[in-house]
């Protein structure tokens, strides 16, 4: 089968890419915790925005997201798939 980027030459392996992406999803979804507490009139102060899902949670999932692109970038990981 022929690729458009011949996989045997690449530095990071297909199971390496495929961590790199689970990063970025866990990545997004620590953004995604990361909204909302914002109010509709501009006087009013809203302590939503100091919930512990925003100060703690939403930080620990980023973090944790960037360990596996870490971990996916500087791991070595062997593909079944490659080793014909």
């Amino acid at each position: 089968m022929t690729y458009i980027i011949d996989m045997d030459k690449m530095a990071v392996t297909r199971k390496g890419l495929k961590f790199i992406l689970a990063g970025v999803i866990v990545m997004i979804a620590g953004f995604i915790l990361m909204t909302g507490g914002s109010s509709s009139d501009p006087q009013v102060f809203n302590y939503a925005m100091f919930d512990w899902r925003r100060l703690v949670a939403a930080p620990l999932v980023i973090l944790a997201g960037i360990v596996v692109i870490v971990i996916a970038i500087m791991g070595r990981f062997d593909d079944k798939e490659d080793k014909r």
